[in-house]
């Protein structure tokens, strides 16, 4: 079985998706992840697409297989707040839009905060927020994070996660990001982790 393995590289104005495969290729990795702007503000730049079209060839010439390759949705998208939710749901279409322009095909978000109107209530909003972004016209799969629980994230357990799937029209371009260093601090035990597997499944 070959590993597929690699780490957060920058997206930088000059070269942004070449960067990136460049960076990547750097450490010996075979993928990689990116955000397409600060995760932390709305500042993006606008796409160079012939600097794509080289990242993708030069992916193809050195095995990295694009639906391998994940962005990394910004944090400050938080579905799970009633009071940012439109926000929320508008920036989350864009960054999809971006995605789908540079032909990647997987972006992982962090589900949100329910910042004190409760697990339920929140999970509630995480499902109409994806489900008003997610339709049969979406080309790229949403992975849920698994988070920690800190403060009042939501999706901090595999119930809470399933519940927010089961709860998507299109559950089939929604999957999950597993952060084993989130579920541990979360209370999973990571000593056998095909019972945690089994547990996930």
């Amino acid at each position: 079985m070959n590993l597929i393995i690699g780490s957060h590289v920058s997206f930088k104005k000059e070269e942004q998706l070449l960067g990136s495969v460049k960076e990547a290729l750097s450490y010996g990795s075979n993928t990689f992840m990116f955000y397409t702007g600060a995760p932390q503000n709305t500042a993006r730049q606008p796409l160079n697409l012939e600097k794509a079209k080289e990242a993708i060839n030069l992916m193809k010439e050195n095995g990295i297989d694009i639906n391998n390759v994940i962005v990394h949705a910004p944090y400050i998208i938080n579905l799970a707040n009633p009071n940012t939710l439109e926000f929320a749901i508008n920036f989350l279409k864009e960054e999809i839009k971006r995605v789908e322009a540079l032909g990647i095909t997987k972006m992982v978000l962090h589900p949100g905060s329910h910042v004190g109107i409760g697990y339920e209530e929140g999970i509630k909003n995480i499902i109409k927020g994806l489900n008003s972004v997610v339709d049969q016209t979406v080309n790229v799969t949403i992975l849920l994070e698994t988070m920690a629980g800190k403060g009042s994230e939501c999706a901090c357990n595999f119930e809470q996660i399933k519940e927010i799937i089961d709860g998507v029209n299109y559950s089939d371009k929604v999957a999950v990001c597993l952060d084993t260093c989130h579920i541990h601090d979360a209370g999973y035990s990571l000593d056998d982790f095909d019972d945690i597997l089994t547990k996930f499944d």
